[in-house]
């Protein structure tokens, strides 16, 4: 049996079946409105999916405010009403820790204080 080097939780518990029903009909939906180019509503989707295992607040690091309205528009969607603060693995995130242990959240998000890597997702070890 391989170990897995950074357990993720059970995808049952994060995706639970109605919710999954849910994901898959903002995405039909999604995909049934759009107009544009295919990155985009590629990356909305992806973003949609880790959304439950990270959290809004890992995501408003992640993205600019920018590209989440464009992300919340193709998804119909708002980002900080459809997804937790904090997701099971939010932790792996090297922008949303730092902005934890500083105690600079919104100083993070908004660019003032600058984080390396903000976009790096690793160990939380």
């Amino acid at each position: 049996m391989v170990r897995k080097k950074y357990p993720t939780p059970a995808v049952q518990s994060i995706h639970h079946p109605e919710r999954a029903e849910l994901l898959v009909a903002i995405i039909n939906n999604a995909i049934d409105r759009f107009e544009g180019s295919f990155d985009e509503l590629e990356r909305a989707i992806g973003m949609l999916m880790m959304g439950d295992y990270v959290g809004w607040k890992v995501l408003v690091i992640l993205h600019s405010k920018t590209t989440l309205k464009k992300y919340e528009q193709i998804l119909g969607i708002t980002v900080r009403e459809f997804f937790v603060p904090e997701g099971p693995i939010a932790a792996r995130s090297n922008g949303y820790r730092l902005a934890v242990s500083i105690g600079k959240f919104w100083k993070v998000v908004s660019g003032d204080e600058p984080v390396a890597d903000r976009r790096g997702f690793s160990s939380t070890s």
